[in-house]
């Protein structure tokens, strides 16, 4: 007589599959996030931009709506402080050039702003769910220092330059001219306000199309 071998319980023969499709979602997923929290691969066209990453435009469009800062000067600040890497922060500073001692300062993320200078920005407009990480929290922060800027030194939202030295500087710095003595910071005011001149060329061919 064959003998008949017992068939294992269900549960029991789908265990490893079960296991394996829960790692191959989770790795799935992982690279989901990893893909959408990369930088765009041309930094420098701002159709291309929005084209790769197309949730950006919307959030861009409302900050300027809500504030009135143009989508180009946004962008370009954006562009200069992190590259449009997510987690951006400063290096690490150190003792004697050798032992790290805590980061040179609290800016992180795609604007990298200050802790404190976000702090400020979630109790003026209630988003206290606003992350710094995250880029429609990012933009809108932009547009509302700007607005900032333009509403208490007077410099012009479409002043990609001057509204760059306020940004780097700190509203109460540039009202003070630290940048005077300052080429580095006047050298990248120069960039971003030449990056927004091209963005907004750029904006003019595709936006109709975003």
């Amino acid at each position: 007589m064959r003998q008949v071998k017992a068939r294992k319980a269900p549960w029991r023969k789908t265990a490893a599959y079960w296991v394996r499709a829960a790692v191959g979602c989770l790795t799935a997923a992982g690279l989901v996030s990893c893909a959408s929290n990369s930088p765009p691969r041309d930094a420098n066209n701002l159709c291309d931009i929005f084209d790769e990453k197309d949730d950006w435009f919307d959030a861009a469009r409302k900050s300027e709506a809500r504030w009135g800062a143009p989508i180009p000067v946004k962008m370009a600040i954006m562009w200069r402080e992190s590259s449009y890497r997510h987690d951006a922060e400063p290096p690490d500073d150190h003792i004697l050039w050798v032992v790290p001692w805590g980061k040179v300062s609290s800016a992180y993320g795609y604007a990298q702003a200050l802790d404190g200078t976000w702090d400020d920005y979630q109790k003026a407009t209630g988003r206290g769910w606003a992350d710094r990480d995250e880029f429609d929290d990012a933009i809108d922060f932009i547009g509302w220092y700007m607005s900032e800027t333009n509403r208490r030194v007077g410099v012009s939202m479409n002043d990609a330059y001057g509204q760059y030295l306020a940004y780097h500087e700190g509203i109460t710095g540039y009202r003070r001219g630290s940048y005077m003595n300052k080429p580095g910071v006047q050298r990248a005011a120069r960039q971003v306000a030449r990056q927004a001149e091209a963005y907004q060329r750029q904006l003019l061919v595709c936006r109709a199309s975003l």
